[in-house]
């Protein structure tokens, strides 16, 4: 390199450094006077407020014994409605697409697959009122895990049957 580039290249250096220094000190005079606005428009905001209140509430209570615990009783949502809950299958193929699909449809669990002879047939072999136990309790064996009714607890007993019934017919 030649002395002229030299010289402007730490010329150069010193220019863009100063100016870089210029925009942050800017930068932190912008922030020092805009701060006190935004604080107070947030702090007026009453959606702000309802967030950080709805943030910063207590996630449970405790009920002490010998303590009056009547503000902990458990009240409706405030919109009046009960919570959602989803729909009880018409069937037991209807209950097969919603609920057992996830773990009979691919084998998560150890679950044996719909339509998997082989490994459906020692379980079928141990009879339906076994599996029509295992499907209603649930079960914790050597080949996997299964939850009961599915993890499903408002399925009503018949149409678990049905839906037992079901799986077996395809897997034989």
């Amino acid at each position: 390199m030649s002395k002229h580039d030299d010289h402007f290249f730490n010329t150069f250096s010193v220019v863009l450094g100063t100016l870089v220094a210029i925009a942050i000190v800017l930068f932190g005079i912008a922030r020092s006077i805009g701060t006190p606005f935004e604080e107070a428009r947030a702090s007026s905001d009453p959606a702000v407020a309802a967030g950080v209140a709805d943030n910063t509430a207590p996630v449970g209570r405790l009920a002490l014994a010998g303590q009056d615990n009547g503000a902990l009783a458990i009240r409706a949502p405030a919109s009046g409605s009960a919570p959602s809950t989803l729909p009880v299958p018409r069937s037991g193929e209807e209950a097969f697409q919603t609920v057992c699909s996830a773990c009979h449809g691919t084998g998560a669990g150890g679950a044996p697959k719909v339509g998997d002879h082989g490994a459906w047939g020692p379980r079928i072999g141990q009879g339906k009122a076994t599996l029509y136990e295992h499907a209603l309790k649930g079960f914790n064996g050597k080949a996997g895990v299964m939850l009961a009714k599915g993890g499903r607890a408002d399925l009503p007993d018949d149409l678990v049957r049905e839906t037992v019934d079901f799986m077996v017919k395809k897997s034989q």
